[in-house]
């Protein structure tokens, strides 16, 4: 079992940073492969980004990438959410996943991939 908290989301304004944070709870957090969602109002959870358990394979969509840079700390059971250059359209709650925990080394960016969610943090970017 695997708890996971987010932090890090407020308000900023256009063209401005924001780094979110995800702690895990349990000692199997190395295992996993980690992601990053969000969801705005009226649309689905969507895909942000994604590391493997070792940190050496990321992913990220394709709105995303080149703005926002994804990280973890095997030690502290930490994955993070480097946000650049943010754009209003990027507001959204955003969500800490992880899947099933077994050295999987592709990507993933499926809602379905993933078994455990943290309970979001709201990010918004005003214009």
């Amino acid at each position: 079992q695997v708890q996971l908290v987010e932090f890090g989301g407020g308000l900023v304004q256009a063209g401005g940073s924001l780094r979110l944070s995800c702690a895990a709870s349990g000692h199997t957090f190395s295992r996993h492969t980690m992601g990053w969602f969000r969801q705005s109002k009226e649309k689905e959870r969507e895909f942000v980004a994604s590391i493997s358990w070792s940190g050496d394979t990321t992913y990220y969509a394709s709105s995303v990438k080149g703005r926002f840079t994804i990280s973890r700390d095997n030690a502290v059971n930490t994955v993070y959410l480097q946000m650049d250059s943010l754009k209003p359209e990027d507001t959204a709650v955003y969500y800490c996943a992880a899947d099933h925990g077994i050295y999987y080394s592709g990507t993933r960016q499926f809602v379905n991939e993933y078994e455990y969610w943290g309970q979001g943090t709201q990010v918004t970017v005003s214009s």
